[in-house]
């Protein structure tokens, strides 16, 4: 566990990319592999189930400290992190037994025999664990305990650490982290190896486009690229291979139970075909919002039903394998060729090549961007013609120039405490906008402010609060702030009626008083908003 701690310390006291992955390198190249299996899984964003519950912890920090209920959830409040706060208060204890327990042993012994003892036996076992850790390792076994372990750390970053660590090759470590792997430590020992045994129905890691907002005139000519439009969907690749069928998306979750017209469909493919696209709520010829896919996405099982009333069309903007050849070290340009062939070879209703867009110039594909809106796109992609297939998001090849997000300027209602460094700040916040003479709360966002920013934030929101529920606060209506999102929608889920995507805080209007923020109406119009203005 110790190894883990300075591990995670040494991290989150840094800004530097380059010394985070120097971090990691170490200490994959120090850990034992049954530890480090386990710290790649957790740092790569996996969790297990919460394994206690959060009373539990509760009351067996109280017995131990002899805090009150009332002085617990203040001290909850003030810090504004569970484990932060337990790990604060076991402190007080007195001397500790320092023990050294490898991670490996905690997580597949200790831990999961907690959840099958007795309540009193559970809050027993706690303490002696309190008793025997440093206030570092308890904040961390809290986090396990709870499924609330975040390593600050990207994917890449990990993938990285582990490349500089052992030299492995990064295409091939990057395709076996895809989906589920085994948990010990001789799979570990493998990573390095080409060997590509029981990833058969994998996909390939997504290459993914980097933004844009410059002028597009100055990354060469426009006879250089593939342009299409960005869609509102779910970006995926449909993988056919051994006679089965996989659907995964970008997140690199299994949605196949989702769609089952798409598994269908793929089952005509050839084996040893994957093809990338977009997942779109699509009926005739017109693109329905992105809310139809989410009620497909929320279900286990989807009905006939739910199919015929959502239907669902894979856009393929490429072909990563086809008849068992991995292709992506061809052109995008050869790519589409294929990709092309095979929709009108298998003329599926439901699979479709991404329409190209041919401008003449940069200044006409300028003025049909404008139409983004009105068309259900987020923009357009532009992708070079001879570029291969990469891995992650690599600048140079493939970009994406989206329309200007959608904004409201909306009153700040609560606050609630961030995680990790920022626990002790008010990093989170709820919006409202008028009905009547009323503010209800529309959209939460926790990001665009600087932390000098977040820092002023957080006093006023002190100054000025009007009631606490645990770690969020009611504060006093006074402060507007512009709201950018992507989309709109319906949803009678919400109080407000609707739901926003990706909202985030522009700035703080500070010309405007409450009474000058949006109403739900102007939310309500923006439904309709027939185009951009760019």
């Amino acid at each position: 566990m110790k190894r883990l701690v300075a591990l995670f310390e040494a991290i989150d006291t840094t800004t530097s990319t380059k010394n985070k992955v120097t971090h990691l390198a170490e200490y994959f190249r120090a850990a034992p592999p049954a530890d480090a299996i386990w710290t790649l899984y957790y740092f790569l964003g996996r969790k297990q189930k919460r394994l206690v519950k959060r009373k539990m912890i509760q009351e067996a920090v109280q017995e131990l400290s002899g805090l009150p209920d009332w002085l617990f959830e203040e001290s909850y409040s003030a810090v504004g992190d569970l484990a932060e706060t337990i790990a604060l208060l076991t402190e007080t204890i007195g001397p500790k037994a320092l023990s050294d327990v490898p991670l490996h042993i905690w997580v597949q012994d200790r831990l999961p025999s907690l959840s099958k003892l007795p309540d009193e036996a559970q809050k027993d076992r706690l303490k002696q664990w309190w008793r025997e850790l440093s206030t570092e390792e308890v904040f961390i076994l809290t986090k396990l305990l709870t499924g609330g372990f975040r390593s600050g750390v990207s994917e890449r970053l990990v993938i990285r650490g582990l490349v500089e660590a052992f030299q492995w090759d990064e295409a091939v470590l990057s395709e076996k982290l895809i989906g589920d792997w085994p948990i010990t430590d001789e799979w570990f020992l493998t990573l390095g190896s080409a060997q590509r045994e029981g990833l058969s129905l994998y996909p390939y890691p997504f290459f993914l486009a980097s933004p844009t907002d410059d002028d597009p005139g100055l990354l060469g000519d426009i006879s250089e690229f593939a342009v299409e439009w960005k869609w509102d969907g779910i970006r995926s690749q449909i993988v056919k291979r051994e006679g089965q069928v996989a659907i995964w998306s970008r997140g690199e979750e299994l949605i196949s139970q989702s769609f089952p017209e798409l598994i269908a469909m793929a089952g005509t493919l050839p084996d040893g075909t994957v093809l990338d696209g977009e997942i779109l709520a699509y009926e005739g010829d017109t693109a329905r919002a992105f809310a139809n896919l989410q009620k497909r996405l929320q279900r286990k099982k989807v009905s006939d039903k739910m199919v015929k009333d959502n239907p669902v069309v894979f856009f393929g903007f490429d072909c990563l394998q086809w008849a068992g050849l991995d292709l992506r070290d061809q052109t995008l340009k050869q790519r589409r060729e294929t990709l092309d062939k095979a929709v009108r070879e298998f003329a599926h209703p439901t699979l479709r090549a991404s329409h190209l867009i041919h401008c003449q110039t940069w200044a006409d594909l300028f003025e049909l961007r404008k139409e983004s809106r009105s068309r259900q796109v987020e923009g357009l992609m532009l992708k070079r013609w001879n570029s291969v297939y990469q891995m992650g998001r690599k600048k140079g090849d493939w970009w994406k120039w989206k329309i200007d997000p959608m904004t409201l300027d909306a009153v700040m209602l609560y606050a609630q405490a961030g995680h990790g460094k920022r626990a002790n700040l008010y990093t989170d916040y709820t919006f409202g906008l008028w009905k009547d003479q009323t503010l209800v709360p529309f959209a939460k966002a926790y990001s665009g402010l600087s932390n000098e920013e977040i820092n002023k934030l957080d006093a006023w929101i002190r100054k000025h609060t009007l009631e606490r529920f645990g770690p969020v606060r009611s504060v006093m209506p006074l402060k507007v702030f512009e709201i950018a999102f992507e989309g709109i929608a319906l949803s009678p889920r919400h109080k407000a009626g609707i739901a926003v995507r990706f909202p985030r805080i522009l700035r703080e209007r500070l010309d405007k008083k409450p009474e000058d923020a949006d109403s739900l109406a102007s939310a309500m119009e923006l439904l309709n908003a027939p185009t951009v203005q760019s």
